[in-house]
């Protein structure tokens, strides 16, 4: 019998493939569970030569406006953080009438041709991140039409008129579950940044989506260039005495849009507030700015300055292996400016691992109880039948041994 307990025994053969990819944090985090990732699509340059050397093998697809569910290959996890930018609190708030972020429809549509190109096998999960101002753009009603985009299914509003930020809803055999995560508790050590998005599961035909993402999985260390864990939490990032000579560095990130907002409304105190403390996350990365924020030496205020994150630092801050977004496809350096707008419009690679690292122990758990019926297996030497056995496991994720012996 097999050794039940180790994951290396239980090969998945899972795919995955990326809408809206940026830099392939979604097949990253896949990647480290032994999924495939298998394509992906996205328009930009620079991140399409990023991915293209991380992943060589991952097909690209491009124009997401142009890509046919039915006819690309199918994958059994598809994830999607569409535009945000009608969506966020700090844009025009379009909603999901707005030019960018109602390409949301095409991944639902890619979604729907594919599963009925397969007869409803694939894909078994969809993921979706975006900004928490998806809960109140267009009213409240956007995050509606997600649910309903996805179920296929009228979906009333919550007697609150507010959506909560966790939550499930199921229909028409698709279970939903969404949850609002935030970058600075996930990770090990947890990130240095204040990052909260709104992650949504969609299991189609099965009742799992809670247990991907509300279930608690072990996460990996954070990446470094080297392979090793290395501090990232505020409050553990200070270099040791005695490396700094027994002087203590002090980081106070600035909450740039706040000090903005309150010179504006001529708001003294809040103006102050805005220069953050010690130990404060970093606000969330932008694609569109550069966070500064203030250095010195404990005792040492006068001789302190200010500086932008660096991109080495801002890959740091999103969890992202160090030097991801350095280099293209060939070789070629990655400019600042279009590392800085990569970096601020991706996921926190904590967040992406803890829904993929639920995908594969809910796999791994399915496969586990498959195995226990191996002494029954034996008598089933027929290649078509075996097959028959795994793709029904890994597709459908039950196994009625009944229905073998037919």
């Amino acid at each position: 019998m097999l050794d039940y307990t180790s994951k290396k025994n239980y090969n998945t053969n899972l795919k995955i493939g990326s809408l809206f990819d940026g830099i392939g944090v979604f097949p990253l985090s896949a990647s480290r569970f032994g999924i495939n990732p298998t394509w992906a699509s996205e328009i930009e340059k620079a991140p399409i030569s990023i991915t293209k050397r991380h992943f060589p093998n991952m097909l690209h697809l491009g124009d997401i406006t142009k890509v046919k569910g039915g006819e690309i290959p199918p994958v059994h996890i598809i994830t999607f953080g569409s535009p945000c930018q009608n969506l966020s609190n700090i844009g025009k708030r379009e909603g999901l009438t707005g030019s960018q972020s109602s390409l949301f429809y095409h991944a639902i549509r890619i979604i729907e041709e594919m599963r009925c190109a397969t007869n409803g096998t694939y894909p078994v999960i969809a993921v979706w991140e975006n900004v928490m101002g998806a809960f109140s753009s267009n009213n409240r009603l956007d995050f509606k039409a997600v649910l309903e985009s996805f179920t296929s299914t009228k979906i009333p509003m919550p007697n609150s008129e507010v959506w909560a930020n966790a939550g499930m809803v199921r229909g028409n055999d698709v279970d939903i579950a969404w949850r609002l995560l935030d970058a600075q508790y996930w990770g090990k050590p947890t990130l240095a940044q204040r990052r909260r998005r709104i992650f949504l599961v969609a299991d189609f035909g099965g009742t799992r989506a809670t247990e991907i993402l509300f279930k608690a999985h072990d996460l990996q260390s954070v990446f470094t260039s080297s392979g090793e864990s290395r501090l990232s939490s505020p409050t553990t990032n200070r270099i040791s005495p005695q490396k700094a000579r027994w002087k203590i560095p002090i980081v106070r990130p600035f909450q740039e849009r706040r000090m903005r907002s309150t010179t504006k409304e001529r708001n003294k105190k809040g103006f102050h507030g805005s220069f953050g403390k010690t130990n404060d996350p970093f606000p969330t990365l932008l694609a569109g700015s550069v966070n500064n924020f203030s250095f010195w030496y404990e005792g040492k205020e006068k001789e302190g300055y200010i500086r932008q994150l660096t991109p080495l630092e801002c890959e740091r801050l999103m969890g992202l292996p160090e030097g991801w977004t350095a280099l293209g496809n060939k070789g070629e350096a990655i400019s600042d400016y279009a590392r800085y707008k990569a970096i601020g419009n991706s996921i926190a690679v904590p967040c992406a691992e803890h829904i993929m690292a639920g995908i594969d122990t809910l796999l791994m758990y399915l496969q586990i109880k498959a195995k226990d019926f191996d002494y029954i297996l034996e008598f089933l030497i027929e290649d078509s039948k075996l097959d028959f056995i795994f793709e029904l496991n890994l597709v459908n994720h039950k196994f009625d041994i009944e229905d073998v012996l037919k």
